[in-house]
């Protein structure tokens, strides 16, 4: 059975976001893979010509995850004008963390100067955790246990691509250049969502609800952990079965649509404007096509971000906010899919605040 959200009291406030200073052209990890281009004659702009993608970018080595979720979060309280004091729920959703334990979400309250009684911990569903974490605060603001929350992450994608650039050029095959060009798009990043009840900070975009669906047979499609049993040692390595992940994604994204305009009947039988989790180019094409969603109602950043994981969706939203994308009046979709595969589909009703 299909799951439905359904919300009268959640806004989401504001947003706030963070970009890493090293820009990364797709030129450059072309170059980082001399050796395993001249192995398979492969011509400069091949990456960039497979995934639509021209740059992505990365933190400085060793960056801290807490830190740049902090400064995101501290963004995203000044633009909202609400208190640390405020804030019930912290959830950090990031895949990337700073330790096994504790929850990179203590590091990030501390930073933020939190209260005492506020619920602090790490959610981790894939590119899905910050909609996850979305959805926990505002089933909390729903019951009235909380006021405001806040979802955090920050993503960062260096020390995996440069492990996939070093095991490409080791063991170079075109099967495991396929299986990597996914790993090679990502990017880097932090944000933070403020969801209130509205008694607090600006009035906000009401968050009206959404559906949940899974196709988790699909589990073994993307991979990303170490090359041992053991998660605490070993090498890291991440493998994605693009097509796979294309074809049966893009499935579960249709009739996880099909589900959502059913269930929040909009006039018009659709969303004014979306956001999707950004992949790439031929995944935006594919999706749209699968939904019936024109490409001028879609708003991506993939070209320039690359694939932020929990990042990308919310930091999309937001600077498609900053460019004026909506307007007062606009229902809005966030689509958000992960590896597992999990899709959640939301529905907003923008505001002028």
């Amino acid at each position: 059975m299909t799951q439905y959200l359904a919300y009268n009291r959640v806004r989401i406030a504001g947003f706030g976001y963070e970009l890493p200073p090293h820009v990364i052209a797709s030129e450059d990890l072309e170059a980082a893979l001399a050796p395993l281009y001249r192995v398979l004659h492969l011509k400069p702009g091949q990456l960039e010509a497979l995934t639509g993608i021209t740059e992505r970018r990365w933190w400085d080595p060793g960056y801290p995850m807490h830190a740049g979720a902090a400064k995101a979060g501290r963004k995203a309280l000044a633009a909202t004008g609400i208190d640390p004091g405020e804030v019930g729920m912290l959830v950090y959703a990031g895949v990337c963390r700073d330790h096994i334990e504790p929850a990179t979400a203590c590091a990030v309250a501390d930073d933020l100067g939190l209260g005492p009684e506020a619920q602090v911990y790490d959610v981790s569903n894939a590119c899905l955790g910050v909609l996850n974490g979305m959805v926990q605060i505002a089933d909390a603001i729903e019951l009235g246990r909380i006021r405001a929350g806040m979802v955090v992450s920050c993503e960062t994608a260096r020390s995996i691509v440069e492990l996939t650039v070093q095991r490409l050029n080791q063991s170079p095959t075109m099967e495991n250049f396929k299986h990597c060009v996914a790993t090679l798009t990502g990017g880097s990043g932090a944000v933070a969502v403020v969801l209130t009840d509205g008694s607090t900070g600006p009035a906000g975009h009401r968050l009206a609800g959404g559906v949940v669906r899974n196709a988790v047979a699909h589990h073994r499609l993307c991979r990303w952990g170490t090359d041992t049993d053991n998660p605490a040692h070993g090498t890291m390595r991440m493998d994605t079965d693009a097509p796979g992940v294309l074809e049966h994604g893009v499935a579960l994204g249709r009739d996880t649509y099909r589900e959502f305009v059913a269930a929040i009947d909009w006039p018009g039988g659709r969303p004014d404007k979306i956001v999707c989790h950004q992949v790439g180019a031929a995944h935006r094409a594919a999706v749209l096509q699968a939904i019936g969603i024109p490409p001028e109602d879609d708003f991506s950043t993939f070209a320039f971000l690359g694939n932020i994981g929990t990042v990308s969706l919310p930091i999309t939203a937001a600077i498609a906010a900053e460019r004026g994308f909506f307007v007062p009046g606009h229902r809005v979709g966030f689509f958000g899919i992960g590896s597992g595969l999990n899709c959640i589909l939301m529905g907003l009703e923008w505001s002028g605040s």
